[in-house]
Parts: structure tokens; sequence; C-alpha cells
């Protein structure tokens, strides 16, 4: 089967168009033009991937975000005319996988969505896999169950920020570049434009040091190539 996706907007010329070009890519496309229409609709539909308006009137996309994550993790591709970081940390906190600015190009928007199909079905096959716990720096990061601890003490993370983590918590110690991150978590070859990267460097850096235990210095920044996961204790 062909995967399924629903367009959340309420701009008729702007859904029509994603509607015909994504039909014609190969995808089902279901299309809903208010967040409360969406939530109703979700229940009953089987739904790969979300593209979710952010100006939508009744509950904006930020809220609705909020409202499909208490019951999926199903991707969202968060479509913004607003460029700020404090808008799309908004958006990443709510349970956004993704953005892309307004306006933006057709072949971009298919490379994001394709990306984050197969970076949902790269977790489905890994989260059934046998493989137990990831541990470094009083991080323990569970595969199976996605749950995270910080020295025993549980973190909430969103699906990406899990992601994320885990990426990190494979190559400890290592140097990574912000490629090297997306490819690894979102499944883009490159993506120099974007501070995506940067954004969820920063909201996990800060639920790491939010918690009783949360020294600073887990996740540091290495000027002018990436990050690096290390652990604030070795000398």
């Amino acid at each position: 089967m062909n995967p399924t996706l629903l367009i959340i907007e309420d701009d008729p010329t702007v859904s029509a168009s994603l509607q015909r070009r994504l039909k014609f890519e190969g995808f089902q496309v279901h299309v809903a033009d208010r967040g409360e229409t969406a939530l109703e609709l979700l229940p009953t539909i089987n739904v790969d991937l979300i593209l979710l308006d952010v100006m939508l009137p009744g509950l904006d996309g930020f809220a609705v975000a909020e409202k499909i994550r208490a019951f999926s993790n199903v991707p969202i591709l968060m479509l913004t005319a607003r460029d700020s970081v404090e808008d799309r940390v908004s958006g990443l906190e709510r349970g956004a996988d993704d953005y892309l600015v307004k306006p933006f190009e057709l072949p971009e928007l298919l490379a994001r969505v394709r990306a984050l199909l197969r970076r949902a079905k790269i977790g489905v096959e890994r989260d059934s896999s046998s493989e137990g716990a990831l541990q470094f720096a009083g991080i323990s990061l569970d595969i199976r169950t996605r749950e995270v601890s910080l020295d025993s003490e549980a973190l909430a993370l969103t699906p990406r920020e899990f992601d994320l983590l885990e990426f990190l918590l494979r190559h400890p110690r290592q140097v990574l570049t912000r490629d090297q991150i997306l490819s690894g978590v979102w499944g883009y070859d490159s993506d120099a434009s974007s501070n995506l990267v940067d954004v969820y460097i920063l909201q996990l850096r800060k639920k790491l040091e939010a918690t009783a235990s949360g020294t600073s210095g887990r996740i540091q920044t290495i000027r002018g190539i990436g990050y690096s996961l290390r652990d604030p204790f070795e000398a």
C-alpha cells in the first residue's frame, strides 16, 4: 500500500495544490481544513504522516500537534510562515518532527516527506529488534520501550528528541557534523540552510540539564563542526 498522508490546511488553494501533487507522486491523501476536523478524522483512518499548517482557524497547529501527540507518534511535518527560532522551538516542543517554512518548493516538501516516512519505518524495525538499552554518562535509553532516564530520573522526550539522543548515544565522544546528524536522525543527505539540528540540540540539552543531576556539558558544541556527547565528569 502507498503511504497515506493527512493535510491539515485551511487555505483551499494550497490544500488543493498539495493534494494534487502528492496524489500524482503516488500517495493516498486525506484533507482537513481545521484542526478540530482532523482530530475527529484521525481515529477513523490509518495515516503514515501529517502535513500540518500552523495558522489554522480555531485550534492552531501548535495545539493540534500537542493533541495528536497525546495518542499517536505519527510523523508530523509542520508548515509555517513563521521563521523565528522561537516559533520553531514551540512547534518542536509540541511534537512536530520537522518543519518547512512557507513559501517552499514542492521538491523539498517531497524530500522531507519521504525522509520522515523512511525514518519512521526504520524506527519501527529497530523497536522490534532484540536490542536493549544504550547507556552513557548517566543516561539510559531503552530501545524497546522508548524510555529514557538520567541517573534513574525519567525524561519525557518527543519522538524526534528520542531519535536524536539515541543517535548521539550510538556515537559517544565522537564529533558529529550537522550533516551526519541530519542523515542519521532525519534521513536528509544535507540541509545547509536549516538550523533544525541546532534547535533540537538546544531542546534536548535543556531537558538533560533540567533534571536534579543534570550537570551541563553532556552535549558539547564543537564550534564550526557540530556536536559531541561527552561525560562531564571525565577528565
